[in-house]
């Protein structure tokens, strides 16, 4: 059973998000996602700075099975990348909701989490 932690909202397509008070969020991909994918070889992030569409392309994650696309859960603009997964990619398979996160977003708009999936109900997805 994968871990699902239940303050982040999650996308149908693996990512997870945790919204701060301050309008700024988190993201990375979820237990399930590194799970899947098996041995992370490579993370490519975008720039700080970068503008994303909530659904829209922000990078991609490289495992020994295969490469898969990174969709941003939420738009926003990114304030930071986790470059320490530069040298070490394998940080997303051992905490990817803590030292594993990909990218911080200034958030554009917040009510686009409402379309996001609860723990719960992400939780009955990956089933």
């Amino acid at each position: 059973m994968s871990n699902v932690p239940i303050d982040r909202k999650y996308a149908k397509s693996h990512e997870w998000l945790k919204l701060d008070s301050d309008g700024t969020a988190t993201a990375g991909i979820s237990d399930y996602a590194q799970n899947s994918l098996g041995d992370i070889t490579f993370v490519q992030l975008p720039k700080v700075g970068a503008t994303l569409k909530a659904g829209g392309s922000f990078g991609v994650v490289e495992s020994v099975k295969a490469a898969s696309d990174l969709y941003a859960p939420i738009a926003g603009t990114v304030l930071a990348v986790n470059t320490a997964l530069e040298g070490a990619p394998e940080t997303v398979n051992q905490a990817p909701f803590d030292s594993g996160w990909m990218i911080r977003l200034k958030v554009a708009n917040p009510a686009e989490q409402d379309a996001l999936l609860s723990a719960d109900d992400y939780a009955k997805l990956i089933g």
